[in-house]
C-alpha cells in the first residue's frame, strides 16, 4: 500500500497518508476541515528507512569475486629476478 502527500489548500498543511490505491483520495484536512490536494509524486521508489542495512540481507554471492583486488607489497623485494 502507497503513501500519499497531500497539501490543505486553505491553510498549506503538507502530511502523508498510507492508504490503498483503491481507495478514493481524502477530501478534508485533518488540521482545518479545509479541501485537500493529493500531490503527484514518484511513488513507485522504494523507501530505506531505518538503521541500515546489512551484508546478510542481499543474496549470497559466495561464488563470485568481490570486486576488490588483492594488495601488492610495497617493497619492491618480491618482484627481483634473478640472471
Amino acid at each position: 500500500m502507497p503513501t500519499y502527500d497531500y497539501k490543505c489548500l486553505d491553510c498549506g498543511h503538507a502530511f502523508e497518508h498510507f492508504q490503498r490505491i483503491s481507495e478514493e483520495p481524502l477530501a478534508t484536512c485533518p488540521v482545518c476541515s479545509g479541501n485537500v490536494k493529493r500531490l503527484i509524486g514518484a511513488g513507485s521508489a522504494p523507501i530505506f528507512k531505518g538503521t541500515g542495512f546489512y551484508q546478510t540481507d542481499y543474496k549470497n554471492n559466495s561464488g563470485k569475486s568481490s570486486g576488490t583486488k588483492p594488495s601488492k607489497p610495497s617493497s619492491g623485494s618480491d618482484e627481483k629476478k634473478s640472471g
